[in-house]
Protein backbone atom coordinates (compact mmCIF):
# COMPACT_ATOMS: atom_id res chain seq x y z
CA UNK A 1 0.00 0.00 0.00
CA UNK A 2 1.55 4.11 -1.21
CA UNK A 3 2.35 5.97 1.25
CA UNK A 4 -0.51 8.20 0.67
CA UNK A 5 -2.72 5.44 0.78
CA UNK A 6 -1.65 4.86 4.30
CA UNK A 7 -2.08 7.95 5.63
CA UNK A 8 -5.53 8.34 4.57
CA UNK A 9 -6.03 5.48 6.09
CA UNK A 10 -4.73 6.48 9.27
CA UNK A 11 -6.49 9.90 9.10
CA UNK A 12 -9.80 8.18 8.71
CA UNK A 13 -9.36 5.84 11.85
CA UNK A 14 -8.32 8.55 14.08
CA UNK A 15 -11.29 10.85 13.42
CA UNK A 16 -13.59 8.01 14.15
CA UNK A 17 -12.34 7.78 16.99
CA UNK A 18 -12.06 11.43 18.46
CA UNK A 19 -14.33 11.83 21.07
CA UNK A 20 -17.30 14.56 20.64
CA UNK A 21 -16.02 16.84 23.85
CA UNK A 22 -11.87 17.68 24.15
CA UNK A 23 -10.14 17.18 27.58
CA UNK A 24 -10.05 19.70 29.51
CA UNK A 25 -7.55 22.56 29.82
CA UNK A 26 -7.76 24.70 32.55
CA UNK A 27 -10.47 24.38 34.90
CA UNK A 28 -12.28 27.47 35.76
CA UNK A 29 -14.16 28.33 39.40
CA UNK A 30 -16.55 25.28 39.77
CA UNK A 31 -19.80 25.14 42.44
CA UNK A 32 -20.84 21.84 43.42
CA UNK A 33 -24.38 20.81 41.95
CA UNK A 34 -25.96 17.51 43.77
CA UNK A 35 -28.40 15.52 40.92
CA UNK A 36 -29.60 12.05 40.72
CA UNK A 37 -29.63 10.01 37.69
CA UNK A 38 -30.26 6.42 36.50
CA UNK A 39 -27.83 3.90 37.18
CA UNK A 40 -26.98 3.41 33.57
CA UNK A 41 -26.42 7.45 33.12
CA UNK A 42 -23.33 7.45 36.11
CA UNK A 43 -22.39 4.33 34.00
CA UNK A 44 -22.30 5.92 30.85
CA UNK A 45 -20.72 8.93 32.46
CA UNK A 46 -17.48 7.03 33.85
CA UNK A 47 -16.83 5.44 30.80
CA UNK A 48 -16.95 8.66 28.73
CA UNK A 49 -15.12 10.90 31.43
CA UNK A 50 -12.60 7.61 30.74
CA UNK A 51 -13.05 7.93 27.06
CA UNK A 52 -11.28 11.31 26.91
CA UNK A 53 -9.12 11.24 30.31
CA UNK A 54 -11.17 13.95 32.02
CA UNK A 55 -13.24 13.92 35.10
CA UNK A 56 -17.21 13.18 35.23
CA UNK A 57 -17.45 16.96 35.99
CA UNK A 58 -15.76 18.23 33.24
CA UNK A 59 -18.47 15.92 31.08
CA UNK A 60 -21.32 16.92 33.03
CA UNK A 61 -19.80 20.79 32.32
CA UNK A 62 -19.26 20.10 28.65
CA UNK A 63 -22.39 18.64 27.84
CA UNK A 64 -24.76 20.86 29.59
CA UNK A 65 -22.99 24.07 27.83
CA UNK A 66 -23.66 21.94 24.21
CA UNK A 67 -26.95 21.50 25.12
CA UNK A 68 -27.53 25.54 25.81
CA UNK A 69 -25.66 26.25 23.34
CA UNK A 70 -27.39 23.85 20.20
CA UNK A 71 -30.89 24.38 21.70
CA UNK A 72 -31.68 27.95 19.72
CA UNK A 73 -35.54 27.87 21.66
CA UNK A 74 -33.88 28.09 24.97
CA UNK A 75 -31.16 30.34 23.79
CA UNK A 76 -33.62 32.95 22.80
CA UNK A 77 -35.57 32.58 26.31
CA UNK A 78 -32.71 32.68 28.05
CA UNK A 79 -31.61 35.61 26.52
CA UNK A 80 -34.98 37.26 27.26
CA UNK A 81 -35.18 36.12 30.54
CA UNK A 82 -31.48 37.52 31.02
CA UNK A 83 -32.70 41.14 29.95
CA UNK A 84 -35.84 40.68 31.60
CA UNK A 85 -33.99 40.05 34.88
CA UNK A 86 -31.33 42.81 34.52
CA UNK A 87 -33.61 45.58 33.85
CA UNK A 88 -35.91 44.14 37.21
CA UNK A 89 -32.10 44.09 38.66
CA UNK A 90 -31.44 48.02 37.58
CA UNK A 91 -34.80 49.34 38.30
CA UNK A 92 -34.63 47.81 42.48
CA UNK A 93 -30.57 49.29 42.30
CA UNK A 94 -32.16 52.76 41.14
CA UNK A 95 -34.31 52.47 44.12
CA UNK A 96 -32.28 51.66 46.62
CA UNK A 97 -30.08 54.29 45.98
CA UNK A 98 -33.22 56.42 45.99
CA UNK A 99 -34.25 55.51 49.60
Amino acid sequence: MSDKMSDILNDHERRSLLPILKAPPKQPKAVTVQARVEESVKTQLELYAEFIDASPSYVITEALKLLFRKNDDFRHWADQHTNNHNNEKAKGNVLAKAV
